[in-house]
């Protein structure tokens, strides 16, 4: 029997492979607005991308203005000419022919997972690229339903879209849901907003600055399984991972 019978996924860096995607599209779009994709270039691009996407994260900007202005200050940034939202548009476009997964092993994981859970996706992404990579990716088919802050009008890590993820699911017990995620500010941090338990998936072993602590942290996907089922179980076979909250 399973500890946690619904398990709710962040999408990019935790099943997705949002670097390697955006990687792809950015270089894409630079191409066909005449600039070179160079390090620097890309760099310049990212930086300000990451800015906006914290400021959203902290409530300190809208959605709109973020899609909007992202490609205006990067023109900007490097002394070039064009439409930004325009570029933003076929960047969004490009971005979602990529459904780059994170590993080969995702799909085997999510299947075996499916048999004991019910699974969803949380994602603060777009939502025509997210629903089109997750489903050509195969990710969509072990989900019960996908939940994106676009369509909801509400991000992580604010607990509305767990709230809203929930109620559609008819999961009431939240002991018994998992949160899993790549982003501590993001996942970990809004999961403990909604009140449920998170496992920080954390491959590269990122050190943790200590300011979200993540009830588990796995460094693969594969060590989900012995993490859903019961404490006991955990304990035969020796990979529980448990954090304390504080």
């Amino acid at each position: 029997m399973a500890k946690y019978y619904c398990i709710l996924f962040d999408a990019d860096n935790t099943l997705l492979n949002f670097d390697t995607a955006e990687s792809k599209a950015l270089a894409e779009t630079l191409v066909n607005y005449g600039i070179e994709p160079d390090a620097e270039t890309v760099q310049t691009y990212r930086t300000i991308n990451e800015e906006l996407w914290r400021q959203l994260e902290k409530g300190q900007i809208r959605r709109e203005k973020l899609l909007n202005e992202r490609f205006s200050r990067f023109l900007k940034a490097i002394d070039a000419a064009g439409d930004g939202a325009e570029m933003n548009r076929y960047y969004l476009e490009q971005l979602s022919t990529h459904p780059d997964l994170m590993n080969a092993e995702v799909l085997d994981v999510l299947r075996e997972l499916s048999e004991v859970a019910t699974l969803a996706v949380v994602s603060n992404g777009v939502h025509k690229v997210q629903t089109r990579r997750l489903a050509e990716s195969g990710v969509s088919n072990f989900m019960e339903d996908v939940f994106i802050s676009e369509k909801l009008g509400c991000e992580k890590p604010g607990a509305r879209i767990f709230d809203a993820a929930l109620r559609a699911l008819g999961v009431e017990n939240r002991e018994h849901v998992l949160m899993v995620g790549d982003s501590l500010t993001s996942d970990i941090q809004g999961g403990a907003n909604a009140g449920l338990d998170t496992c920080w998936f954390n491959p590269n072993h990122t050190e943790n600055p200590g300011k979200v602590i993540p009830t588990y942290e796995i460094a693969s996907l594969e060590e989900l399984y012995p993490l859903v089922m019961e404490q006991d179980e955990l304990a035969n076979v020796g990979l529980k991972n448990r954090r304390h909250q504080c």
